[in-house]
């Protein structure tokens, strides 16, 4: 509550509002207009969040009031990361009603597909109600079209929320803002500080366009939490903005990181982490053994080699046991693919040198 933490409360209004304007957020999702930002403590908590409000705000609050009696439906590409399902299960929506969107050549979600999708469920009487576009999917760092699934999302008036947890933080440099064109539809958007912004865990920075829609859904309001604050409507009590009541002061620490780096500060780092992964990216294409398995956009490259499964599996196993350095996989089309991500504080050229020796070598 403001009235028992009101500096708190403040530095985190405070701290949000520079995070946004350092990504360049619409001003929608700054606590200027009836939006604003609160500090979650991952992605998958916001993202729950995110499920409730648009639950809420399809059915006219009417779940949290009498339980379930409409089927409601959410929509994700099939790269979204799990923990929109899991939000989906613990909303009460339920996996059978999270629709898996189909993805281009690019591993994007295609905005044809959720179209497509939403009509044949309003046409079975079923209520679309959330939709996750990811900002950087997990797997290979694709970026859904934000722009036509947000259309899509106005002309149906369904919840759109942007997952852009970890490539979201590269937006603090304006020459990669182009992963944001058409966020000015989103109901709410989350990125994490934590994965690339040098803020230690957990920090999740979770931002609403409507800040109502999320506290009508989240807020409850017994005797003991009244205050002549909260009354008067001029503060802000983070409480119902999320499930917790209680909450840690998460704010401190990323306002230690913007004060100490400075924007400028974080735009170097963030630069020459895509400027090494650009670089590894090159000597993949340059090894007649290696081949890039999806598009290099930022800092993570996802590679395999030509001889297959066993292979690459192989070359994961041998490579991590080593200890030097740690590689990470998924499956794309099918097959496994190699992942190496550079985006720790202290990494230079020549951990990512020694990187591609180690892994090069092994044929």
């Amino acid at each position: 509550m403001w009235a028992t933490s009101p500096a708190a409360t403040e530095l985190e209004t405070h701290v949000l509002d520079w995070l946004a304007e350092m990504l360049d957020l619409p001003e929608r999702l700054r606590s200027t207009a009836k939006g604003g930002g609160v500090i979650q403590d991952t992605a998958s908590s916001a993202t729950f969040t995110a499920v409730v409000a648009a639950r809420e705000r399809a059915t006219s609050g009417s779940v949290n009031e009498r339980g379930f009696s409409q089927r409601l439906t959410a929509y994700a590409s099939v790269h979204a990361h799990s923990s929109i399902e899991k939000a989906v299960r613990l909303a009460g929506i339920g996996s059978q009603n999270l629709r898996l969107v189909e993805v281009d050549a690019t591993h994007a979600m295609d905005p044809t597909h959720l179209a497509e999708l939403i009509k044949a469920d309003i046409a079975a009487g079923h209520i679309p109600a959330f939709v996750n576009a990811t900002a950087g999917t997990t797997s290979s760092l694709a970026f859904d079209p934000i722009r036509p699934i947000g259309e899509i999302c106005a002309e149906h008036d369904i919840w759109l929320h942007v997952d852009a947890a970890w490539a979201g933080n590269a937006a603090v440099c304006p020459e990669f803002r182009w992963m944001h064109d058409g966020l000015e539809h989103a109901d709410s958007y989350l990125v994490n500080p934590h994965k690339w912004m040098f803020t230690n865990v957990d920090l999740d920075a979770f931002y609403v366009a409507d800040r109502s829609a999320l506290t009508s859904a989240m807020g409850i309001h017994p005797e003991y939490l009244r205050s002549v604050a909260t009354e008067g409507g001029g503060v802000i009590d983070y409480r119902n903005w999320h499930v917790a009541l209680g909450r840690r002061f998460r704010a401190l620490k990323l306002w230690f990181v913007i004060r100490h780096y400075g924007v400028e500060g974080i735009r170097t780092v963030i630069r020459e982490h895509v400027r090494l992964g650009q670089l590894f990216r090159t000597w993949v294409d340059e090894h007649p053994d290696f081949e890039a398995a999806a598009p290099t956009r930022l800092n993570l490259v996802c590679f395999r080699h030509v001889a297959g499964d066993e292979v690459n599996q192989a070359i994961m196993d041998e490579v991590n046991a080593g200890g030097e350095i740690y590689i990470t996989h998924t499956r794309l089309d099918g097959r496994l693919v190699l992942r190496l991500n550079v985006g720790q504080t202290y990494t230079e050229e020549r951990h990512v040198r020694r990187a591609w020796e180690l892994i090069g070598q092994r044929r």
